[in-house]
């Protein structure tokens, strides 16, 4: 008979234990909310327009990219 869940749980965690982990809760946005997705959208374009109303956020961009290339090409 298979050990019951709270036991396989508990078996699980202490070895995450064991492996140098620790357990966090973290809190975030419920998708199922109404409204989450038009809060996203909304978000977004308002990103959007201030990538757009940054112009030397491309040649920041391209710099950081060549930065992390080892080769030093995009």
């Amino acid at each position: 008979m298979p050990a019951p869940v709270t036991q396989r749980v508990q078996k699980r965690r202490d070895a995450l234990r064991a492996a140098g982990l620790r357990p966090i809760q973290i809190w975030v946005p419920d998708t199922r909310r109404p409204g989450f997705a038009e809060e996203c959208r909304r978000q977004a374009l308002v990103v959007a327009a201030a990538d757009v109303a940054d112009h030397d956020l491309d040649a920041f961009m391209d710099a950081a990219l060549i930065d992390l290339d080892p080769e030093g090409e995009a």
